[in-house]
Order: structure tokens, then C-alpha cells, then sequence
């Protein structure tokens, strides 16, 4: 009897305490730059639990399975986001053989992605998003092989009366939608501009100016600019005149092909849309208004973008007429931006979202250095030199959040392009402030075990891009390569060393995790992926849950890794973090162009 009551003592302990089993391994995460890494960089990777991780890891070559080197995790002191509370860093940065590779942990199993240590890991990226741009083409699309919104537009508080029809057909979409932005558009065209006179023979020439697969002697990104300044002289048809919008949320009518427009603005479907002149003052011709208060910001940049043409226009592709075109808008463009100091925002018609940008010094500072550098006229290096002290280190960087496009462009240009006509006391001025932005980043990255120092607001990857883009071109002016490491990371977070396990990039690297279910109409009528576009990125969750009609259409492929502080998902229904970005796009080429091969 009693034998048998312990036996069923025992036999119920077995059965709560199973000696045989052990409980159930919490999920090792590892992430990696899937894009690849430079045989000179810091190469690390991220390694993430619920649990602490106590095995090794190892790094192998793909294609035989050679174990090239044991790693043992180091424990991030940074604390995570709330998902995760264990984080290492898996260091590996003295491989530097070319080859293909992968992380894999000796006893779980747990591994990354392959990935390449190569000097050409991030050859003909930047092609990529110049193919990006051009399926954003309006007027003639190539990527369609059909012409859309040809008819843009009829005038709103223009010099002539409302509805007067104007043409302003070219430009590029904005985005997922079909609106376009002089606020988004100028920046693209300097930024394009900009990369090109940085790094000349980095980019090919594979097709012609309308962008169709054939060669017509310059370089692509060139006629992707000039896509751009063509449609900016349409704006600036008179030296007083300016277009800064055409269209507004009047468009959000649903998925739609750019040729089949069903949105209406009074002149019946995929008919006129409204065009909106640069006055200086609050506009909108619904409930919402804007807060404008000058056209300086607009000038400023469109000035910049067309003296920076016209230098290279006169001096490398020696086509004189083009280039006084342009140099002749720079200085009426520049003109109205110091007629009427100030930012011009933009419309929106149903709904209270729209770009509200608030600074424009640093624009007046980019036009007239860039007169400068293509006139040497030394009145617009006088104001450069005004304009340079207003902007001073007014920028995002600081702050842990900021309205939608607050502080646009997310980089200062114009202290770049000053640098190299100042003296060297002025010259450390300029390059302070840009230390200034890039410390405060620093100091907010070193809050995560990712090294990230941006704030997660909406479009937060062009944010980062363009602290990538501030940390190279203070490079570029002082020869300080002491914030480098710090750009490497940004960077890996862009291809897949993030939570995500993801490329920000649609089709980059091919084979890759990146973005497919994006919020564009040609991916959810077409099916077809089109590589290079920059999604808006991770946002933080109080604004992902504080956005209207937006609802995910499917399970979320990241639930396992997702978190309530910081949200990203791989789902056309987001618009808040899966919708690419045509200036996000354009901003992030001159930093793929830096780390193509040289």
C-alpha cells in the first residue's frame, strides 16, 4: 500500500516535472548588413533574445561551409526597445577576404543571412534608385511606357484668375500617391546634382533622357535631374511666378494607374488638377490651411539645384544654352526668396496631414552658395555667409520628435557648399555646426543596442539617410573619418542589422529580405517590383496607432520581433512605414554613390 502511494507520487512529480525534457529554447535572432559590407569596414552583426545567449558563433564561408572564424557574443550594454532583453554584438571586423558568408550559432543552429565582404558590395546601387525615380515619372512614364496627368493643371492663387489653365505636366509622384512637390522635388534635383559633382565616374549611362533602355551619352542621374529642372524652369515660367503644388489629397481616391486618374477637381475624372502658386501666405481651399509665411525655402533650393546645373551643364556637358536657362532661373528664383523670407507649406484639401516645413535659411544659404560657386559674384557670398549664421544648427538632430517634414531638407547642403569658398576660420564654423547635429545623433545611439541615432517620426529613413549623407560630407570638408564607424552602422540598419531583419531598399540585394507588399498603386495593380525605393521606415508606435484608415492587410510577418515602442511592417496597408518615397529615394543616392566602388 504504501509502495503504491509513492509510486503515484512519483509518477505525478514526472508528470509536472518531466526529468527527460528540458523547457523550450527561447529564439536566437541574429541580423546582419545583407547588402554586404567593405573589405576596410567595421562588420558586425546583432544578436538578440528573450534569454541570454550563452553559445558561440561562427562565421562560414557560403559556398563550402568553411568555418573562417569563432565568435563569441559580447553583451550590449545599450538597453533594447522593450521586446527583447538580451543584445550582443557579434564582432568580425578583421575578416577582410572577399567571399560570401554567413553567422551561424555552434548549438542552436540560429544563423543570419548570406552576405558579401567584397570592394564591389555596393556597385550599381545607386542605378537602382535612379530606376526607382523614373517609374515616378509623371507626364511620360517609362517604366509604364504611357503619359499620365497631361493635363496638369488649372491655377489657384495665382497672378491670373483661379482656374486659368498653366502647364506644369513633368515632375516626378511623391510618393505611393500622385501629388507632386516643388517642397520635395527641388530637394531631389540638388540632392541628384550634388551627387554627381561629388562622384562623377560613379554613375552609368544606360539610358536616354526619357529614360528608356538605350544610351545618349550622359550620365543617368543627369537625366534624371534634368527630368527635374525641367519641370522646375514649367513652374518658374515668369521671373515673379512660382508653382510649388500640383494636386492635393483630393487623390487618395483609392489604388490607381497614373493614366486612369479617377480623382476629380472639378473638371471630371483623370481631367485638370489644381495648381498652386508660391505667395507666401496660408492657403487652402477647404477647411485646412497652411501656415505659410514666405517662398524662401522653395527659392532657395530651386536656385541651388539650378546653378548647381548651371556649372554642370557649361562645364561638362558644354551645352551653353541649357546652362544660362538655368543660371538665369537661379537668379530669379534666388530674387523671390529674398523678396519674401519665409517658408511656403504645403495644401491639403480633406484631410490635416501635409507638409510643414518651417525653416528656409539654410535653403538661402544652399542657393547663394551655390551663385556664388557659378558667378563669383561676391554679393551672394556675402548673404551665403548671412544666411549660414541664421541657419546656424537649427535641424531635427536634437529632438526626439518634430512635425512631419519641420525641419526639410533633413540636411543642411548649404553649409557644404560654402565650406570650400570660406576661410579657414569660417570654414571651422560651418563644420562645428555640422558636428553639433552628428553628436547629438550620437549621443541618442548610444540609448540602443543598434546604434541608431535617429528619432523613430514618420519618414524615418530619410532621416537616417540623411545623417549618413551629413557624417560623409563632413568628411568630404575636414579629412575627420573619427565618426565613421557611427556611419557604418546607420548604414547596416538600412540593409537588414535592424529588428526587422529587413533592407529598407524595395529589390536591394537581390535575394534578400526587403520590402515587397508596398503601399504604391503600380505594386497593387501591377504586381510588379520595381528595386531602389526608399520606404518611409520604422515609425514610433504612438504615431503608427494615432493614424487614420490605416488597417493591415494581412497576419504581420515580423509579429515574432515587433514591438509597441518602435513599428515597421512589410504591408501595402501601412502608408506610415511601407510607402516609398520619391525624395527619400533621390536623398539616398549620394550616399550609395560613396560607397560604390571607387
Amino acid at each position: 500500500m504504501i509502495q503504491t502511494y509513492i509510486y503515484i507520487l512519483f509518477f505525478a512529480a514526472a508528470m509536472v516535472f518531466p526529468g527527460n525534457k528540458k523547457p523550450a529554447a527561447e529564439p536566437v535572432h541574429v541580423r546582419i548588413n545583407q547588402a554586404g559590407y567593405l573589405p576596410e569596414d567595421h562588420k558586425s552583426g546583432i544578436v538578440f533574445s528573450h534569454a541570454p545567449v550563452k553559445e558561440k558563433f561562427q562565421l562560414l564561408e557560403e559556398v563550402t561551409g568553411e568555418v573562417v572564424v569563432t565568435i563569441k557574443p559580447v553583451k550590449v550594454r545599450a538597453a533594447g526597445w522593450g521586446a527583447f532583453e538580451f543584445y550582443y554584438e557579434l564582432d568580425f571586423s578583421d575578416i577582410d577576404r572577399p567571399g560570401s558568408y554567413y553567422l551561424e550559432a555552434i548549438k542552436s543552429g540560429a544563423r543570419s543571412g548570406t552576405f558579401a565582404i567584397s570592394g564591389g558590395a555596393y556597385d550599381h546601387n545607386q542605378e537602382k534608385l535612379l530606376g526607382f525615380m523614373r517609374q515616378q515619372r509623371c507626364g511620360y512614364n517609362p517604366f509604364l511606357d504611357r503619359v499620365c496627368h497631361a493635363l496638369d493643371g488649372r491655377s489657384f492663387y495665382g497672378p491670373m484668375p483661379d482656374s486659368t489653365y498653366v502647364d506644369v505636366s513633368g515632375g516626378w509622384h511623391d510618393a505611393g500617391d500622385q501629388l507632386k512637390y516643388l517642397i520635395t522635388g527641388s530637394y531631389a534635383t540638388g540632392h541628384m546634382l550634388l551627387a554627381y559633382e561629388l562622384y562623377p565616374d560613379r554613375f552609368s549611362d544606360l539610358t536616354n533622357a526619357l529614360g528608356q533602355p538605350e544610351s545618349n551619352g550622359i550620365p543617368d542621374v543627369l537625366d534624371e535631374a534634368k527630368w527635374g529642372l525641367d519641370w522646375i524652369h514649367k513652374l518658374h515660367s515668369e521671373p515673379d511666378q512660382l508653382v510649388h503644388q500640383v494636386a492635393d489629397d483630393r487623390d487618395h481616391v483609392g489604388w490607381k494607374m497614373p493614366d486612369q486618374d479617377p480623382s476629380d477637381y472639378g473638371w471630371g475624372e483623370n481631367s485638370y488638377r489644381a495648381a498652386y502658386f508660391a505667395t507666401g501666405e496660408p492657403q487652402g481651399l477647404s477647411k485646412y490651411k497652411s501656415e505659410a509665411t514666405g517662398v524662401s525655402n522653395l527659392a532657395g533650393r530651386s536656385a541651388a539645384a539650378m546653378a548647381l546645373a548651371a556649372r554642370i551643364w557649361r562645364e561638362d556637358l558644354e551645352d551653353q544654352a541649357f546652362a544660362e536657362k538655368c543660371l538665369e532661373a537661379a537668379r530669379t528664383l534666388y530674387r523671390m526668396g529674398k523678396q519674401k523670407e519665409g517658408f511656403q507649406q504645403g495644401n491639403s484639401y480633406g484631410a490635416p496631414y501635409r507638409y510643414g516645413e518651417e525653416t528656409w535659411a539654410d535653403d538661402m544659404e544652399w542657393g547663394a552658395a551655390e551663385l556664388y560657386k557659378t558667378t563669383g559674384e561676391i554679393s551672394y557670398l556675402e548673404d551665403a555667409t548671412w544666411y549660414a549664421r541664421m541657419a546656424g544648427t537649427v535641424s531635427w538632430m536634437p529632438f526626439d520628435t518634430a512635425s512631419h517634414y519641420q525641419y526639410y531638407p533633413f540636411v543642411n547642403l548649404g553649409h557644404y557648399a560654402l565650406h570650400s569658398a570660406m576661410e579657414d576660420q569660417f570654414r571651422d564654423t560651418l563644420e562645428q555646426y555640422y558636428r553639433s547635429g552628428i553628436e547629438n545623433c550620437l549621443a541618442r545611439a548610444e540609448g540602443n543596442p543598434y546604434g541608431i541615432g535617429i528619432p523613430f517620426i514618420w519618414c524615418s529613413n530619410n532621416l537616417l539617410t540623411s545623417l549618413a549623407v551629413q557624417v560623409i560630407l563632413y568628411e568630404h570638408m575636414t579629412g575627420d573619418n573619427s565618426y565613421h564607424q557611427f556611419l557604418l552602422e546607420q548604414r547596416d540598419w538600412l540593409f537588414g542589422r535592424n529588428p526587422w531583419g529587413t533592407s529598407m531598399f524595395t529589390g536591394i540585394p537581390e535575394g534578400g529580405e526587403y520590402p515587397v507588399d508596398v503601399h504604391t498603386s503600380i505594386w497593387m495593380l501591377t504586381g510588379e517590383e520595381v528595386a531602389g525605393g526608399l520606404v518611409d521606415g520604422p515609425v514610433y508606435g504612438t504615431i503608427y496607432r494615432s493614424l487614420l484608415g490605416l488597417v493591415l492587410n494581412q497576419s504581420d510577418e515580423f509579429a515574432e520581433v515587433q514591438n509597441p515602442f518602435v513599428v515597421y511592417h512589410d504591408d501595402a496597408g501601412d502608408y506610415s512605414t511601407n510607402e516609398p518615397t520619391m525624395d527619400g529615394t533621390a536623398g539616398a543616392i549620394l550616399m550609395m554613390a560613396y560607397f560604390a566602388k571607387r
